[in-house]
C-alpha cells in the first residue's frame, strides 16, 4: 500500500513540474483517501504489476476526467476546473464519484493511458526541416508509437518561434513554444512524399469513444492543451492519418524494405522509446543500421528522436542520426535541441 501511495505522490510532483497543479492536487488527495471499500480502490491498492510503469495514477485520473467531460457526474464536475474548490470538497466529490461509478472506473484500468501531445510537433519540426534542408529530398515519414497519428499531420499546423513563423497561417492548430536561446532554423523547403505510423493500440480519431478516451488523458486544468487536441482531431477528420496496429520493430523492418530512391526515409518518435522492451529497441536499432549500411545520397535514412537521454532527465533531447554520414558511413548522432516533454519550450543546441 505504501508503494501505491508513493506512486501517486510521485505523479503529483511530476504534474506540478508539467504545469498541472489541479492534477497534482488530485493525485495527493487520492494518495491520502483511496481505500479498499470500492472495487476501484481495491484495483489500485492491489495492482499486480509495476504501478509506475503501468501509470496507474493516470488511469484513475483519466477515468475521473472522463466522467466530467461526458457530464456524467455533476458533483464531480463542480469541483473540476474552471471551478475553484478546496481539497476537502474535491476529496468528497471524488469519493462520491468513485462510489457512483465504481464498476465503470474499475473497468477503465484495463487500458493503459495514451496521449497524442500535439505540441511535440513544434519540437520535431526544426529537426524535419534540418533533414529536408540537408538532403534536398522529399520526406517519407515513418512514426512509431504514433497513437492517433496526429503529429503525422504536422505540416498542417502553424508554428511561431519568437518572431519566426512556419506553416499554414489559417490552421486551427497554433503552436508557439517558448524559445530558449537562439531561434531554431526554419529555412528550406519541406515536402512530405509519404507518411505512415504504427502503434500497438492505435487510436481511431474517427471513433467518438476513442476521441473521448484521448481527451480524458489531457489534464483537466490544461484547457489550451485540450483545445489543441480538439483542433488537431478536426484536421484528422479531413485528412485521416495512415495508421496500422503493429509491433514497432516489425513495422520499421517493413517500412525500410519498401523504401524507394528519391526521398529521405525518416524514422521518428517522441516520448515512447523508454516504454519499448529491450528486445524491441535492439531490433529497431539493428534494422536501421543494417539498412543504413546500404543507404545512398539518393536514398538516405534518418532517425529523428525526441526522447530523454536518461529516464532521469528533466527534459527530452531532439537527436538526429543519418546514413550515409559525412564520411560515407553511418554518421554520429547529433544533438539538435533540448525540449520540454509537453512541447512548452525548446532550446536549439546544434552546431553544424
Amino acid at each position: 500500500m505504501d508503494e501505491i501511495r508513493a506512486h501517486f505522490l510521485a505523479q503529483a510532483k511530476a504534474c506540478d513540474g508539467l504545469g498541472s497543479p489541479f492534477t497534482a492536487r488530485l493525485c495527493r488527495i487520492l494518495a491520502q483517501h483511496l481505500d479498499a471499500s470500492t472495487r476501484t480502490g481495491r484495483t489500485v491498492l492491489g495492482w499486480p504489476g509495476d504501478v509506475h510503469a503501468d501509470a496507474v495514477s493516470l488511469r484513475l485520473c483519466g477515468g475521473l476526467h472522463q466522467l466530467v467531460l461526458t457530464r456524467a457526474d455533476a458533483e464531480l464536475a463542480a469541483v473540476y476546473p474552471p471551478h475553484d474548490a478546496g481539497d476537502d470538497e474535491i476529496a468528497t466529490a471524488v469519493a462520491g464519484a468513485i462510489r457512483r461509478f465504481d464498476d465503470r472506473l474499475a473497468a477503465g484500468f484495463a487500458s493503459a493511458p495514451q496521449t497524442n501531445e500535439i505540441a511535440r510537433s513544434a519540437m520535431l519540426l526544426p529537426g524535419l526541416l534540418t533533414i529536408a534542408r540537408e538532403s534536398g529530398l522529399p520526406l517519407d515519414l515513418c512514426e512509431i508509437g504514433a497513437s492517433a497519428g496526429l503529429n503525422l499531420l504536422f505540416d498542417r499546423f502553424h508554428y511561431r518561434y519568437a518572431d519566426a513563423e512556419w506553416g499554414d497561417p489559417d490552421s486551427p492548430v497554433r503552436l508557439a513554444p517558448e524559445v530558449r536561446g537562439i531561434v531554431p532554423p526554419l529555412a528550406g523547403t519541406l515536402t512530405v512524399r509519404s507518411r505512415a505510423g504504427c502503434d500497438i493500440a492505435p487510436i481511431d480519431s474517427g471513433d467518438p469513444a476513442a476521441r473521448l478516451r484521448l481527451r480524458s488523458y489531457v489534464w483537466a486544468d490544461q484547457a489550451a492543451r485540450l483545445a489543441r487536441l480538439d483542433a488537431a482531431l478536426a484536421i484528422a477528420a479531413q485528412f485521416p492519418p495512415q495508421l496500422v496496429k503493429a509491433d514497432a520493430a516489425d513495422f520499421v523492418a517493413q517500412a525500410l524494405a519498401g523504401r524507394t530512391a528519391g526521398g529521405s526515409f525518416v524514422l521518428g518518435h517522441s516520448i515512447m522509446w523508454q516504454y519499448l522492451p529491450d528486445a524491441a529497441r535492439a531490433a529497431i536499432t539493428a534494422h536501421m543500421e543494417e539498412a543504413g549500411a546500404a543507404a545512398t545520397p539518393a536514398a538516405p535514412i534518418f532517425w529523428l528522436r525526441m526522447e530523454p537521454l536518461s529516464t532521469n532527465d528533466p527534459f527530452a533531447t531532439l537527436s538526429l542520426r543519418q546514413w550515409p554520414g559525412t564520411s560515407g558511413q553511418g554518421g554520429a548522432t547529433r544533438r539538435l535541441a533540448r525540449c520540454d516533454y509537453h512541447g512548452r519550450w525548446i532550446e536549439w543546441i546544434d552546431q553544424p
